[in-house]
Formats: structure tokens, C-alpha cells, sequence
């Protein structure tokens, strides 16, 4: 009863061991059992080779699978749960002769290192390995979990043809060649059916061929005996019927589930030219491969462009419940199961268990007994309604875009709270805000760029339809929404990468094979990641443009940030001659197959949707930047380099020459460029502001209050200047953390752009916006940004002349609507500058409200290092609520504190007035919403004393502001009752 028991827990969770594991990680020994010490080799190279080449320490995520366990996803006692933290003792120790080897010690026996009870069966060991934040984690091939199988008696017997988890599906009457392996001499037997095939005396492997002439299931057993022991295993083999050719019903051309009958049946559909059978597997038909599930073939192309070569694989599924989701996967030629690509929603065996269900409610639990990820069909699904079906975009001219990462912008990571955090944006004055990859990416805790699943929104953000709601609250404050789209490259996890993989190349992690019809074997340029698609095969044609079409449709978004665009062409540039600069310097050459590809792509999008926005993530050369402008695509304009030496306060040479921001010195016709300072693959400005500032004297750009001050300046000629712009999330407030730095606050030094800790989490500060110095910084991003958008003069100005090459640098926007005159003083240094106004009169300083009498144009001015100023030839008001010019200096004299603070149901409001005042106390929450205001009270001057009653007020953290004539002063209160 025992061996029965033993060999079908390993048929649940498979006997075999898949090379593919093999090659990740090693054993020492070989076989082992749960009684043995064993030490594992991890091979950073293989599986999906997230970690090679990686400089920093690496760590085991383990547990074990046991006969208690209900699924290859349920690991028993894990190591160290801790997933986003070092730990010493699951730390890997690397080979000294090759960097990218990793060994660890399970000792004195794995049941002992696992503290597994000795009643419990421990059939794997069950890992995957991370980087010390769990920002980086090498998996197997595909993005699954590594498995190491633990021998359950000496012989340790396993089948090594047919290998893996299974199902197997063979030819019906078809020689096939079966094998088995002990780790024992032993006596062998192959049986199918019961009925001995072979067998192999004192050997330690035995093999055969086999025909299958009952259809349906099949049983292959082998047994090993040696003395008075024994032992065996089996595995389930089914037959398979030949294929039926047959047209795909009418209204089920899409690929991915149809729904039909209401919803009641649904017609699956898939893209796999070449392949010999595919079976569809699920809830419905309890993950079998039977003929309920075996699915038809096209009879060639029919109609669509990526339907040659065998044409495409369908079903149909009947009895389905509306409402009721199932999960599912394709098996194809009876070996690799993936999940759908058109798939709306996947669950995943890794990640989805550190989802929190606060996030994402009611998900539904990864299927027992399956292996890799899958697909999700629900007919009848709960729907949103859109209630904002007439927003207008705003014209690309007054664009203001917001690029974020909802990881990052958010503690919760949630639309949920996303949706709540609009009107800190709307009152910024944002219209456009960018979200970096929402669409299912590999981890959780991800940039976004490893994505796998497009037309399925990532679950760590929340489900589809709080996505829905976000884009709908966004679209009702007047603020657009593009989605980041990565249609350069995908990775393991990716179903069409799974399709057509070649394991066995000179690269040690496989790659896509030749005949792959949507992906390149080797990327044909630099700074590639992942797998390249091949922009020029129609299969990826007609897949990127149904990725475009569906979420302007389904999600009413606004358009898309194309990333890596430039990558969207088959003339290679990685050429192993050329060095990096030579190898970039060849990608950046004009192409026209390229531009010919976005030209395409580019009118597929504007036929679904005329006014949506296509940005594109270019940085090549002016000449195709400008063939693509032309055709109405906006592309990218990096200008954080100029900027930031600017910032800094360094000159030489040109480097702060900011003029690039501005489409037509590029020579454009069109303003299709969205220049930034700061976007989410640069270093922020701030941090280098207060690390490499300039100074002089007293003088000192790290200074934090100086900084922001420069920040200012800055924004003062990045908004002003025609054309769309990008902000950074955070950058409003002077966000100063390093792109590079670790979770500890560190920045490794040296200072270097592939630091392992760049693409992990960052500190989440909304604290920054309740410094007084900070939030001026965001008030006058605020006010140049209602400057921008207000005045149609900054659309279409009749002239517009820049002096920006020094460290002294003027802008003027000449219109008969409005004239503009802005100088600034970019040095550490005092200096003259001649502002050259438009004309003699009265000019308004347009962020402090202070008017200039100008009698001669060209007399020159003399600003202190960092001064600047706005001046509008009419006055013009910043917008309500903010706190600019010399109000904000004299401001200090108030003396403001509340004490206690932290405070319970009352706070006494401490201030000295300069002089007799009506004074005004008024309370907001983070968000800038007023909870409590005080009656305005006439006070004199001198010392006074309020109380503030905080009865109402729930526990947080709030801005008192105090308002006295001229003067005003906030502080930050914390009520813990």
C-alpha cells in the first residue's frame, strides 16, 4: 500500500525532472533523499537568467513541496518569509572561478534544514532565487518555480522520456520511445497496461518503444527490485484522434475566447502555425486532454493576417455558467501547456500569493495540481460603465503629462487609492498623466517593462474594473490617460516566446527559435532586454495592432508611451565588431523600414481612434525624429542633462544649454516633442543637486532650501517653452532620492547607471508636500503650469527667441495676446543680464505679483545667483490657494507652532504677529481638501494664543495654515487621539 500511495503523489506532482530544471540548479549528489545533506548549485545563466551577470548578493526563496502540499504553488515550510529582505543564512555563496554559479549547503540533511516533521513526505524542494529587496528574481524557463524532486527510496526511480509534470498525449498506433532511469543498479521493468514491454537486469537505466493501440488513457509503469526492496512509479499517457479541418464560425475571428448563447458557450481560438495538435484544458473539462477539449485547425489563411501556416487552432466549449470564471491553458502537441495570450486575466502559481486581497479582493485561488500560469475566461463578467463619454482631450500643445508608477507613487499600489490621489493632480494642473506598464508583467514588484500578458491589467494595481474607474474619475477632472506600451521586447512568461523556444543554443538560456512568428532569435540593436519582437513578421503586426486597438477601446484610454521605438526594426546594429558608442551611433542612422513600420502602426491607431495621443520613445536621430513628427506622431526629448548641469550650477562648455527643448530649434514643424527634465529613467535632479551641486562663498547649491529654489528657476524655462511637456512623479516637490539608491537610503558607490538596485522600490514621500520649501516648488510648478495651459499665446506664439547657452539665460514669447520676458541667473555667482523686454511700460512679475517700470528695454538687470523671474506684459493671477513670492518671505516672522503636536482633541496655535491682523486658521488633509476652518478674528500685534478643537477630525496628518493680512505660514499637524 505504501509504494502504491508513493507513486501516485508522484504522478500528481511528476516523477520526472524536465531538463530545463536540471540546468538551473544542480544537485550534490545527484539523488538524494529527505535523510541526506545535499548542496545545490544555482546556475544564474539558465532558467530566466534574471541574475546573470549580477554584482551583488544573492539569496534562496525555498520551501518544500510534501504530500500535504495541494498544488505545485503550495510550498511547505518556507525559509525565511521575508521575501524583500537579506538574511544571512539563505545567502548563496558564489564560485570563485565563475561569478554567475551559486552554491548553498542543506545540511545536516534537508529534513532537518527545512525542520520538516518526520511524518511528512517532502516530495521537492521548491525555489526560486532574489536579490537582497526581492526586486530581482532568477526562475525556471517560462518564469516558474525551480524544483529539485527528493528521492523517496534509494532507487530514486524516474522517467526520463517522456519527462516533466505531464499530461503526455501520443500518437494512436505510432511507435514512441519511452525510458526510465534508478539510481541503483536494480532488476527494470517497463509495463503498459500492466503488461511487461522490457526489462533490464542489475541496470540503471532501461528504454523501449512503445505503441499505444488503446485509445484514450494509458498506463506506463516502472517498477525496480533489488534483494528484498522495490519500488515504483507510473505515468499516464493519452492518445490523441487525428486532427479536424474546419473554418472558425462566423463572429469568432478574434483570437482568445469568443462568448456566445449568452454566455453559455464560449469559442477559444489560437495563433500556433506549425504546431501538430492542440487541446484546450480547464474547469470545464477537468484539466483533461480528451477529445471534449481537442480543438480543430483552420483550413489555411482565412481572412487574417497571421492566420498562415496551418491557418489557426479552435473549440467550442458548451455549459459554461455565466458569471462563473474558469481557468484554463492550451496543451499543445501534448507538452507545453501556456496560458492564452489574449487572456484578460492570469493566475500565477509565484506571485499571486503576495497579493494582498485589500489590493485586489476575492481572487480567485490558483487551480490545485496545475503548473505554470493561467488563463481566466468569465462570461457575463461584472462590467463598468463609463460615465464621461464626451472628454475632450487636451490639444498636444497644452499637454501636460504626469509620467508615475503606481508602485512607487502609492504605499497601497492600488487605483483605489490612485482615484483618490486626483485631486492633488488636478489641482497641480496636470491633463495628462502617463502610467508606467499596467499590463501583466513578470513579479509583482516590477518597473512594468518585463510584460507577458497584454490585454491583462496587472492584479498587484488592483482588478481590471478599479482600473476602469480611475480612467473614467480621471477623464470626469479633465485629465487624460496613457498607458506606457512595451512592444519591443517580452519575456519567458510570454505564451508566444513559450510557443517556439529553442533551449539548446549557445546562449545557455535558450532563445527564440528560428521559426518563431513573432520574435527575432538574437535582438538586432543595443540596450534590448528580454525577447525582440520582429516588427516586420505579420503575426507581430497583427498582434501589436489588436493590443492597440483594445485598450482604446475597452479602457477608453487616450493614447500610448511607446517604449524602446526605436527598437521596431530588423536592420541589425549589435553587431560583435563595433563598441557600444559605434553600435548606437548605427541604430540612431536613419531607417526607413522603421519609420515605414510607425507610419503603419501609427494610421492603424488614429482609424480606431482619430484624437488619441502616440508618443514615442525614440531618442534617435533628428532626421527620422523629424519624418516622424511630420506624420503627427510626439516623440521623447530628453533634456535631463542640460537641465540638470543647469540646476547644479556647471556651464562649460555649453553643457546647460537648454535651447534642445524647443521643437523648432530642432527644426520641426510640428510641436510633437515632450521635453522633460526628470523622466523615470533618470537620475533625479535633486539628488544631484544636494550631491554634486556648485557653490561659492556662503553660496551652495546643496543647500536643500537653495535647490528647490533652482528647481524653480528651472521650471520657470521648462514650462514656458512651447510644446508639450513631462513631469516625473514627485519632481513638483523636489523629490531628492537616487535612482540607484537600495531600500537602506544607500547609493553604491561607485556611482553607476546598471546599479542592481535601480529598478527597486523607492520611498513612497508624500511628507514632502507639507515642507513649507517644497510645497512653494510645487505652487510654482502649479502656476507656470496654469500660465501654459491658460494662455493660447504659449500654444502659437507669433515669435519666440531664447538665449539659453550660458549661465545667465532669457526666454521671450512675443504675441499680440500676451508678451512674456523670463530671466534667470543659472550661476553660483551674481550677474547682469539684459532682458531686452518687448517694449517700455509696466511688466508683472507673474509669481510674486510685483510690478517693474521699464523705461529702456536693454537695460541690463542684476540678479543674485539662482534669482529669476516671470515677467507678463499684463497681470495675470496665479491660481487660488497658492503661496508665491514675498508673501511667502515675510511669512517667517509669524512664529507659527501648535502644541502638543502630536495632539488629541485640542492643539493650542502658537504666533506672533508683526502687526494688527485679521487672522484666519483654516485645516486641510493631504489631499488639499479644507476639513475645519476657524472664524476670522481681529487680533494686534504681539504674541496670541488659539485653540484649535480637533474632536472632528479623524487621526492623521493635516495642514494648519495660518493667515494674517500679508502674511501667512503653515505647519503640519499630527492628530493621534
Amino acid at each position: 500500500m505504501r509504494i502504491l500511495r508513493l507513486f501516485l503523489v508522484l504522478l500528481a506532482f511528476g516523477a520526472a525532472r524536465p531538463d530545463s530544471w536540471a540546468q538551473v540548479v544542480t544537485a550534490e549528489p545527484a539523488s538524494f533523499t529527505a535523510a541526506q545533506a545535499v548542496t545545490l548549485t544555482f546556475d544564474a545563466t539558465q532558467g530566466n537568467a534574471a541574475l546573470a551577470n549580477f554584482s551583488g548578493d544573492v539569496y534562496v526563496h525555498t520551501g518544500v513541496i510534501t504530500n500535504l502540499s495541494t498544488s505545485p504553488s503550495d510550498w511547505k515550510h518556507v525559509k525565511f518569509q521575508n521575501f524583500n529582505a537579506p538574511d544571512p543564512s539563505i545567502k548563496l555563496t558564489r564560485s570563485a572561478t565563475n561569478p554567475n554559479r551559486y552554491t548553498i549547503a542543506l545540511t545536516p540533511s534537508v529534513r532537518a534544514w527545512y525542520n520538516v516533521p518526520a511524518n511528512e513526505q517532502i516530495l521537492r524542494l521548491a525555489m526560486v532565487f532574489r536579490n537582497a529587496t526581492g526586486s530581482v528574481v532568477g526562475r525556471a524557463t517560462g518564469g516558474g518555480d525551480i524544483f529539485v524532486d527528493v528521492a523517496q527510496n534509494d532507487f530514486d526511480l524516474r522517467f526520463t522520456q517522456p519527462a516533466g509534470p505531464g499530461p503526455f498525449v501520443l500518437p494512436l498506433n505510432s511507435p514512441t520511445a519511452v525510458a526510465g532511469t534508478s539510481a541503483v543498479t536494480a532488476n527494470l521493468t517497463l509495463l503498459l497496461n500492466g503488461t511487461p514491454v522490457t526489462t533490464a537486469a542489475n541496470a540503471t537505466s532501461i528504454s523501449a518503444n512503445i505503441t499505444l493501440t488503446q485509445a484514450g488513457t494509458n498506463t506506463l509503469r516502472l517498477t525496480a527490485t533489488k534483494g528484498a526492496a522495490s519500488a515504483a512509479t507510473e505515468l499516464t499517457l493519452q492518445t490523441r484522434e487525428a486532427v479536424t479541418v474546419a473554418p472558425l464560425p462566423a463572429g469568432a475571428n478574434r483570437n482568445g475566447v469568443t462568448y456566445l448563447n449568452n454566455g453559455t458557450s464560449a469559442i477559444f481560438s489560437l495563433t500556433a502555425p506549425g504546431k501538430n495538435f492542440v487541446h484546450v484544458i480547464g474547469e470545464f473539462n477537468n484539466w483533461t486532454a480528451a477529445t471534449a477539449g481537442y480543438m480543430k485547425r483552420t483550413p489555411g489563411a482565412d481572412g487574417q493576417p497571421d492566420n498562415s501556416v496551418n491557418g489557426r487552432w479552435w473549440m467550442q466549449v458548451d455549459g459554461l455558467t455565466p458569471g462563473q470564471e474558469y481557468a484554463y491553458q492550451y496543451l499543445v502537441d501534448g507538452r507545453l501547456k501556456i496560458a492564452d495570450p489574449y487572456t484578460e486575466k492570469i493566475l500565477d502559481p509565484n506571485d499571486d500569493r503576495f497579493i494582498p486581497a485589500a489590493t485586489y479582493p476575492n481572487l480567485k485561488a490558483y487551480p490545485a495540481g496545475q503548473s505554470g500560469n493561467v488563463s481566466v475566461l468569465q462570461s457575463n463578467a461584472p462590467g463598468y460603465t463609463f460615465q464621461n463619454t464626451n472628454f475632450q482631450r487636451p490639444k498636444k500643445e497644452d499637454m501636460v503629462v504626469y509620467e508615475l508608477l503606481v508602485r512607487d507613487f502609492l504605499a497601497k499600489h492600488d487605483y483605489k487609492t490612485l482615484t483618490d490621489t486626483l485631486a492633488y493632480l488636478q489641482r497641480l494642473g496636470v491633463n495628462v498623466i502617463e502610467l508606467m506598464p499596467v499590463n501583466e508583467f513578470e513579479g509583482n514588484e516590477s518597473w512594468g517593462y518585463n510584460t507577458s500578458f497584454y490585454f491583462a491589467p496587472d492584479k498587484y494595481y488592483g482588478p481590471k474594473n478599479d482600473l476602469k474607474r480611475f480612467i473614467d474619475e480621471c477623464h470626469k477632472r479633465g485629465i487624460a490617460v496613457v498607458l506606457d506600451m512595451v512592444l519591443n521586447q517580452s519575456f519567458g512568461q510570454s505564451p508566444m516566446v513559450q510557443l517556439y523556444f529553442d533551449p539548446a543554443t549557445d546562449t545557455k538560456v535558450g532563445k527564440p527559435a528560428v521559426n518563431n512568428p513573432w520574435f527575432n532569435p538574437d535582438a538586432t540593436h543595443p540596450y534590448n532586454v528580454g525577447y525582440d519582437f520582429n516588427h516586420e513578421s505579420p503575426f507581430t503586426r497583427y498582434f501589436s495592432k489588436q493590443v492597440i486597438e483594445f485598450w482604446l477601446k475597452n479602457y477608453n484610454i487616450d493614447g500610448y508611451r511607446f517604449d524602446l521605438s526605436k527598437g521596431f526594426t530588423q536592420k541589425v546594429s549589435d553587431l560583435p565588431n563595433l563598441d557600444n558608442d559605434q553600435k548606437v551611433a548605427l541604430w540612431n542612422q536613419y531607417d526607413q523600414s522603421r519609420v515605414d513600420i510607425w507610419k503603419d502602426y501609427h494610421d492603424f491607431q488614429v482609424s480606431v481612434d482619430a484624437s488619441s495621443y502616440a508618443i514615442l520613445e525614440h531618442l534617435g536621430g533628428n532626421e527620422e525624429e523629424k519624418v516622424l513628427a511630420d506624420m503627427g506622431l510626439l516623440l521623447w526629448g530628453k533634456m535631463t542633462d542640460a537641465y540638470n548641469e543647469a540646476t547644479m550650477g556647471y556651464h562649460d562648455g555649453g553643457k546647460s544649454n537648454l535651447s534642445g527643448g524647443y521643437y523648432k530649434q530642432r527644426g520641426w514643424s510640428q510641436p510633437n516633442l515632450v521635453t522633460y527634465m526628470e523622466s523615470h529613467d533618470e537620475e533625479r535632479l535633486m539628488y544631484k543637486n544636494l550631491t554634486f551641486g556648485n557653490s561659492s562663498g556662503s553660496y551652495s547649491v546643496k543647500n536643500l532650501p537653495t535647490a528647490l529654489k533652482r528647481q524653480e528657476m528651472a521650471a520657470a524655462f521648462f514650462f514656458t517653452v512651447p510644446g508639450p511637456k513631462m513631469i516625473w512623479q514627485f519632481g513638483e516637490v523636489g523629490y531628492d532620492k537616487s535612482i540607484f539608491s537600495c531600500p537602506d537610503g544607500s547609493v553604491p558607490l561607485p556611482y553607476k547607471d546598471n546599479d542592481q538596485c535601480k529598478l527597486g522600490n523607492k520611498p513612497v514621500l508624500w511628507n514632502y508636500y507639507q515642507e513649507a520649501d517644497r510645497r512653494h516648488l510645487y505652487d510654482v510648478y502649479r502656476s507656470l503650469i496654469a500660465l501654459k495651459v491658460q494662455e493660447p499665446a504659449f500654444e502659437n506664439p507669433a515669435t519666440f527667441t531664447q538665449n539659453l547657452n550660458g549661465a545667465v539665460k532669457t526666454l521671450q514669447l512675443t504675441d499680440p495676446r500676451l508678451d512674456v520676458t523670463i530671466v534667470g541667473n543659472f550661476d553660483v555667482t551674481t550677474a547682469t543680464v539684459a532682458p531686452n523686454f518687448q517694449g517700455a511700460g509696466i511688466w508683472y512679475n507673474y509669481l510674486t505679483g510685483e510690478t517693474l517700470t521699464v523705461t529702456d528695454p536693454a537695460a541690463t538687470l542684476t540678479l543674485a545667483p539662482g534669482q529669476y523671474a516671470v515677467y507678463t506684459s499684463r497681470k495675470i493671477a496665479v491660481p487660488a490657494g497658492t503661496v508665491l513670492g514675498t508673501r511667502r518671505a515675510s511669512a517667517a516672522v509669524l512664529r507659527f507652532t501648535a502644541q502638543p503636536n502630536p495632539a488629541g482633541a485640542t492643539a493650542q496655535l502658537r504666533y506672533e504677529l508683526p502687526q494688527a491682523a485679521t487672522v484666519q486658521v483654516t485645516v486641510t488633509n493631504l489631499l488639499g481638501a479644507t476639513v475645519q476652518t476657524l472664524p476670522p478674528t481681529r487680533q494686534a500685534a504681539g504674541a496670541q494664543m488659539r485653540e484649535l478643537p480637533l474632536q472632528n477630525l479623524a487621526n492623521g496628518v493635516y495642514l494648519v495654515r495660518l493667515n494674517a493680512g500679508a502674511h501667512q505660514q503653515s505647519i503640519r499637524l499630527v492628530v493621534n487621539k
